[in-house]
Parts: structure tokens; C-alpha cells; sequence
């Protein structure tokens, strides 16, 4: 009876926690909502590597905004740095090349001669060819600390979220039970009762347990579920 009653509370548990993911997610559908979290990380890696209007083919605002585009719509992590370090190649002129080197520790001479053969179309020399090798290197290394930065905080900021709104619901179903219990019963009455102690911790509990849903009713249906199963 015992393991049927946790059984049943980890199933509601779960299903609350994915009803809270579930509108979390919706979110997205206002201007990005949730996925907005970590791109600060990503634009803060990319921006001094950007030539932006120093010759480049793009300017700074167009590659950050490509960059939002793919990372708000959720582009695989690896083809998201692909795309960026080409963007960042393309911004490669003798124009850019003075910043581009001071960004990225490189001799400027030795960048700008690189980025003129570039330009001209000439086949690299050994030495250019090494001088744009450690260029890449500084820039993956740079994507990488950028988009593994915002991976985590996109992650931690969801979890937030989410545990915030499953708290929310939590106790909204609560409520929903605690006044279909009998009349008479006011908005102070359930604040003050253990009921709102039962249901603040079953929202905690619920956001590690789960990770997507649909609407709201559905949602508030998995609350009160969850909330009634531990009444029992």
C-alpha cells in the first residue's frame, strides 16, 4: 500500500514537473521567451572577434543576430559554432585585421599580410597557413567557452523556471482541493493550513523530476493530482 501510494506520488510528482517544463517551453513563443537565457555569454565571446563594419561582409549586428536566430531556435550546438567561426572568417579583411589581431594575441602585421592574401585570392604560404591555424584555434576556444557558458545557464535558468511555476501550480491545486473539501473555507483559511506546506513541497519535488506539456488545464490537472496523491 505504502509503495503504491509513492509510486503513484512520484508519478504525479513527474507529470506536475513536466506540466511545468511543458509551459516553460511555451514561452518561447514570446519573442524567444526562456531561450533567450545564455545567449549574453555567447555574444560576449563572439563580439570582440566580429570586424563588424571594418570591411567586413556583415556587419556586427547582422552576425549577432544570425547567431540569436540560431540559438533561439534550438540549431544543434556544434552547427551553431561551425556557422559562428564562419562568420568570423568572413569578417577577415586587412580593414579588420589590426583588431582581429589584438583580440586574438596574434603579431598584426603578420594578421595583416595573412588577411591581403585573403583578400587577393592567393594561395597561403606555410607561415600564413599557420598564422590562420592559431587564429582558429583562439576563436574555437573563445566559441567553445561562449556557447558551453550559455548551454549552462540556459539549463540552470530553465530548471528555475520551471520550479517556479511548478511551485505556482502546486499550489493552485491545492487550493482547488482544499475548497472542494468543505464550505466555508476561505483564501486565508488554506494559507494557513498545512495544505500549502504539502503543496509548496510537492512543486519542489516535481521539477526534478521531469522534463515537456501542453496547455494549461492540463497542467493544473497534473496538480492537482500530484497534490491529492499525498493527501491520501
Amino acid at each position: 500500500m505504502i509503495q503504491e501510494s509513492i509510486g503513484s506520488f512520484l508519478a504525479a510528482a513527474a507529470a506536475l514537473g513536466t506540466a511545468a517544463y511543458g509551459l516553460v517551453d511555451a514561452s518561447k513563443a514570446l519573442r524567444g521567451g526562456v531561450s533567450n537565457l545564455g545567449f549574453g555569454s555567447i555574444a560576449a565571446a563572439v563580439t570582440p572577434l566580429i570586424a563588424g563594419g571594418a570591411g567586413g561582409a556583415l556587419t556586427r549586428r547582422e552576425v549577432l543576430a544570425t547567431l540569436e536566430a540560431n540559438w533561439l531556435n534550438g540549431v544543434a550546438k556544434a552547427d551553431q559554432k561551425a556557422a559562428a567561426k564562419s562568420l568570423i572568417r568572413l569578417g577577415v579583411t586587412p580593414a579588420s585585421a589590426d583588431a582581429l589581431a589584438r583580440a586574438t594575441g596574434i603579431d598584426p602585421p603578420t594578421f595583416k599580410a595573412l588577411a591581403v592574401s585573403i583578400a587577393k585570392g592567393k594561395p597561403l604560404t606555410p607561415p600564413e597557413l599557420t598564422v590562420l591555424g592559431r587564429f582558429d584555434t583562439v576563436v574555437s576556444a573563445a566559441l567553445d567557452t561562449g556557447y558551453e557558458r550559455a548551454d549552462q545557464q540556459y539549463r540552470s535558468g530553465a530548471k528555475l523556471v520551471a520550479a517556479i511555476v511548478a511551485v505556482a501550480l502546486a499550489l493552485v491545486g491545492g487550493g482547488i482541493l482544499f475548497f472542494e473539501r468543505g464550505q466555508g473555507a476561505t483564501i486565508f483559511g488554506y494559507v494557513s493550513s498545512q495544505d500549502v506546506l504539502v503543496a509548496f513541497l510537492v512543486g519542489l519535488m516535481a521539477t526534478p523530476l521531469a522534463p515537456i506539456a501542453k496547455d494549461l488545464t492540463s497542467s493544473l490537472a497534473a496538480a492537482v493530482k500530484a497534490v491529492s496523491s499525498v493527501r491520501r
